[in-house]
């Protein structure tokens, strides 16, 4: 398959950083002296890390730069054993499913651990103090921030890397990232609540051998910036079992790879953000912005409704040429909260982008037999013949444009030969699958079928007539002016989330509506945004690819640009009713 637009995807966006002091320094020898040389009556450095930073490497390569000794806190934190119990009833036995975790990281050291570890330190002289949770125990005459991406962390776990505080290397992926994201994660993000306004340089530690760091001022100029103007994250894309072809060809992805199963294009939590200063750029979490400037990227209405949260999630499934998702339903508001700690749940909706013979399965066919379908499930599980998800679950054909509204509790797959991107709420794994046509994951194991869950989710009101009657294409012209269409594309009155399709060869006007926006050039080849008032500079984004505008710019225009002057583009933009 051919890239339908011709253009070059941008799988690595950079956002200029226009007002800052003295930009990236790299190298651990050239940090290490700029330091030294900048704070020469430091005696003790607090260097705080990410979970997941590599302490092996930045000793034998950064901390032996300087006279200091180096002491880890988390020596002194509780043992594997108290800490696993502690933890057991957030993590739970089940391979994907915890609860939301409220820890604070004192909660992870005995009570004597910050007396012990200052009574300690009174007789080294000079000292470096590093770990998860240093900057809470010691204060220090200079404070360092080791950061890495989510994509980095996951993929340190696929190579190895333990849990903190744990030595089980060759634990299940799934479970080593199951309590990174209900503990560690949320309690190092606490951290940085904390501490950030503290701390005197940031590093990006996504390669400890080549360290990069820029001064606190100079970070918090990079955020302050990015929400003032459109943005893109970083993508990453990962295979699957039901992996695609579409991906590789219109994004420009490594052909080798047998597939490309999901794009994770526009998630805070997962996405990195790479800040350009000058010559050099240093990459951070994209979820940072959030957490320090909520209000001007979300606006306030939506910040005093999700905190630090950013509600809207946009992704890719790949299934050209590939299979089957799992069947599968989302849970119920009520459900998420009481079993898992979420406050919202993953309403979503698939977006068809390009489809070759494609389709989906979506809801329950009409009067069929539920105790039938659930014994069928459950033989399926138990391996005695193969779930007939025809007989009881709607198929539908699919088209490129075509939009479907999929709130939580509705059954529903993407079926081989869509590509889709897929406009939800963020709360991304919380997938309930029922039936995954008898197939094993990439790792060798079967995939996790959560059939129990799944069956108290399922709104068995949800039959055909509803489905083609609320939930596919439901679109609504709202102005057809100045050859400016506008449409209101979904998502069913039950999800939160709003979608406006724009079609047009001219300027069209967009407001963010109270709401940061998430956008896609879904048609065309290049479009240009542009502010009217000339608050940022214009900004540029290829077929496919993801952007953000902050709730801050207020109002934007898209047009569209390069080989597609004079052509009709379309864009699809996601925004929080408020």
């Amino acid at each position: 398959m051919a890239n339908p637009q011709g253009v070059v995807f941008n799988k690595f966006p950079k956002t200029v950083v226009k007002q800052y002091q003295n930009g990236v320094i790299k190298g651990n020898k050239e940090i290490a002296e700029y330091i030294k040389n900048h704070h020469k009556n430091a005696e003790i450095i607090v260097v705080e890390c990410y979970p997941g930073v590599n302490y092996d490497v930045l000793r034998k390569t950064f901390f032996t730069h300087f006279e200091h000794t180096a002491v880890c806190v988390d020596d002194y934190a509780l043992s594997e054993t108290l800490l696993d119990t502690k933890l057991q009833d957030h993590l739970t036995d089940d391979r994907v499913f915890g609860r939301m975790s409220q820890y604070e990281i004192e909660e992870f050291y005995p009570s004597s651990a910050e007396e012990t570890i200052n009574h300690m330190i009174q007789d080294l002289g000079k000292v470096i103090v590093f770990g998860f949770g240093a900057s809470r125990m010691v204060k220090g005459d200079l404070t360092l921030y080791l950061d890495l991406t989510r994509w980095e962390i996951k993929t340190r776990y696929r190579n190895g890397l333990a849990n903190w505080q744990s030595s089980k290397k060759d634990l299940d992926t799934l479970k080593k990232e199951k309590r990174g994201f209900f503990v560690e994660w949320r309690t190092a993000d606490r951290i940085k609540n904390t501490v950030f306004s503290d701390i005197d340089y940031y590093f990006d530690a996504n390669d400890e051998t080549i360290l990069k760091m820029v001064s606190q001022e100079d970070l918090f100029a990079a955020i302050n910036e990015t929400t003032e103007k459109p943005f893109s994250m970083v993508p990453y894309f990962d295979p699957g079992v039901w992996g695609g072809q579409w991906m590789k060809e219109v994004c420009d992805l490594d052909r080798s790879k047998e597939n490309f199963a999901w794009s994770f294009n526009g998630v805070m939590e997962e996405n990195a953000m790479h800040y350009q200063y000058g010559e050099d750029y240093l990459a951070s979490p994209a979820i940072n912005l959030v957490l320090f400037k909520p209000k001007k990227l979300l606006g306030d209405k939506v910040y005093a409704r999700f905190g630090t949260e950013f509600p809207i999630r946009f992704d890719f499934l790949d299934t050209v040429e590939g299979g089957n998702l799992s069947l599968q339903v989302h849970p119920l508001t009520e459900y998420i909260y009481s079993k898992f700690g979420m406050a919202y749940t993953q309403d979503e909706s698939y977006y068809i982008l390009d489809s070759n013979q494609g389709g989906i399965y979506l809801g329950l066919k009409e009067n069929i037999n539920r105790a039938k379908m659930i014994q069928s499930l459950k033989d399926a599980e138990a391996g005695k013949a193969p779930f007939n998800a025809d007989e009881f679950i709607n198929y539908y054909d699919v088209k490129k444009h075509d939009h479907i509204s999929i709130p939580a509790g509705t059954v529903h797959c993407s079926a081989t030969g869509t590509m889709v991107l897929e406009i939800s709420a963020t709360p991304y794994i919380f997938t309930f699958k029922m039936w995954d046509w008898g197939r094993v994951g990439l790792d060798g194991l079967p995939r996790p079928i959560h059939l129990n869950h799944a069956v108290r989710n399922i709104q068995w009101d949800r039959t055909t007539k509803w489905i083609e009657t609320e939930l596919l294409n439901q679109i609504k012209v709202l102005s057809n002016e100045a050859g400016v269409l506008e449409e209101k594309t979904g998502l069913h009155p039950r999800q939160f989330i709003e979608t406006r399709r724009h079609t047009h060869d001219n300027k069209a006007l967009h407001s963010t509506h109270d709401s940061v926006n998430v956008l896609m050039l879904i048609e065309g080849e290049t479009a240009i945004v542009e502010s009217p008032e000339n608050h940022f500079e214009p900004f540029v984004v290829n077929f496919a690819e993801t952007f953000i505008i902050p709730e801050h710019v207020k109002t934007y225009t898209v047009r569209p640009y390069g080989a597609s002057e004079g052509r009709t583009i379309k864009t699809i933009k996601a925004f929080v009713r408020t």
